[in-house]
């Protein structure tokens, strides 16, 4: 889930996504942490890591995921990591995300 605190997690919450704002620290952590915790939540979030090795400098892969997540109506937040990115997308909807995604790599060769 998508959460915001002015400081630092919380006790017993271990985001797995940190970005900081002006206005306060969005954090990216598991729902049942977020619970716990008792932080608020507004975006429920599921969770899709791209198994593909990226360059950080490479040009269109996430132009290529968002535009075919966008022709089926699903919003993508996307974060790069060193060695993957991780797409977040609506939770009710993550399975129809990978079948689209998979589908992409299957005529991508």
């Amino acid at each position: 889930v998508y959460t915001t605190t002015p400081d630092g997690p919380p006790p017993g919450v271990h985001p797995v996504v940190g970005v900081a704002e002006q206005e306060g620290l969005t954090l990216v952590v598991p729902q049942d942490e977020a619970d716990v915790a008792g932080l608020p939540y507004a975006y429920v979030a599921g969770w899709i890591t791209l198994r593909v090795h990226s360059a950080l400098e490479a040009v269109g892969l996430t132009a290529a995921v968002a535009g075919e997540l966008a022709e089926a109506g699903l919003s993508c937040n996307v974060v790069a990591g060193l060695h993957h990115d991780h797409l977040f997308v609506p939770y009710d909807r993550a399975a129809e995300a990978v079948t689209l995604l998979q589908a992409l790599a299957d005529r991508s060769g």
